[in-house]
């Protein structure tokens, strides 16, 4: 596959930006989304698809472990 044109990319990173931004306003319910989540993969290669959703739950948990601390599980004493 060739490299997305500027063109290309611009359209998967609006498609991308316009899912996260429907995720966020509903709670990640993505049957809420469905439209945005069609749009994202339609616009975006494959790779780039799967590279973004890792990263978005990436930078959720970032944010959740700012937010609220890290507590590490109890093992076995």
């Amino acid at each position: 596959m060739a490299a997305p044109n500027s063109a290309q990319r611009k359209a998967c990173w609006d498609a991308r930006d316009q899912l996260w931004q429907c995720l966020d306003d509903n709670n990640d319910k993505i049957q809420s989304c469905q439209k945005f989540q069609g749009d994202f993969e339609a616009n975006c290669p494959a790779q780039w698809v799967k590279y973004f959703t890792k990263r978005r739950d990436f930078l959720k948990y970032k944010d959740k472990m700012q937010r609220e601390g890290f507590t590490p599980a109890e093992g076995p004493q």
